[in-house]
This record gives C-alpha cells, sequence and structure tokens, in this order.
C-alpha cells in the first residue's frame, strides 16, 4: 500500500473518531461552546492575533476531551468493576480537562472582555 493510500486510510479513521465522539454529550457541549465562542468573535471582529488564541483554546479543549473519552473507554475496557485505580486515572484525565477548560475561559474573560465592555456602554 501506497504511502499517500495510509495517509489517507489514516485520516479517515481519524474522522470516524470525531463523528463518534459528536456522539458524546461533553464533547456535543463543547463543540457548541467552541461555534458559539467563534460567532460571537466573528461578530465582534477580533484580531488575528486574539482569533489565534480562540482557536488554539478550543482546538486544545476539543483534543484533550477526545484523549480523556478514549482513557475512560480503555479503563472500561479493562474493568467494569468499581476500582479505585481505574477512579483514579479517570479523575486526573476528567481534571486535565477541567484545567484547560478553566485557563481557556479566562483566555476568553481577557479576549472578550473590553468588546463587552464597549458593546454595553454603547447601550447604557
Amino acid at each position: 500500500m501506497s504511502y499517500i493510500k495510509k495517509r489517507g486510510l489514516s485520516f479517515g479513521f481519524a474522522i470516524q473518531g470525531i463523528k463518534k465522539a459528536l456522539k458524546e454529550p461533553n464533547f456535543k457541549i463543547e463543540v457548541s461552546a467552541a461555534v458559539l465562542i467563534c460567532m460571537v468573535a466573528a461578530y465582534f471582529n477580533i484580531s488575528k492575533t486574539e482569533w489565534c488564541f480562540i482557536i488554539a483554546c478550543c482546538g486544545l479543549v476539543l483534543a484533550l476531551e477526545l484523549i480523556n473519552s478514549a482513557i475512560e473507554r480503555l479503563c472500561d475496557l479493562i474493568s467494569i468493576e468499581i476500582d479505585p485505580r481505574i477512579k483514579f486515572i479517570k479523575d486526573l484525565s476528567a481534571g486535565a480537562v477541567l484545567i484547560v477548560s478553566v485557563a481557556s475561559l479566562i483566555m476568553g474573560i481577557i479576549i472578550f472582555y473590553p468588546y463587552l465592555k464597549s458593546f454595553f456602554n454603547s447601550y447604557l
């Protein structure tokens, strides 16, 4: 099989993974939030640099949620019994998503605060 064909198959598998993730409730919420954030960013016509930070944050949260979901599924394959070691692993991966989500929220506040302040001041 050629190199290009192998890369095409790999890309297809990645797309399948994203489609499967879209059935996960947390991923749906995070994708919806990312779309909403991008709509607000477009409305306020944020700078290219700000777009870069917004896209990086959204991408990081979504990618880490995929990794978290994969870890949780893998742990469930290893043991369906309640096991404190499995719980610890799942809690760690969920914590990673939370840290990136909170950091992204803070970055979003820093970016959008001036735009929102100006928007609301013009209507008050």
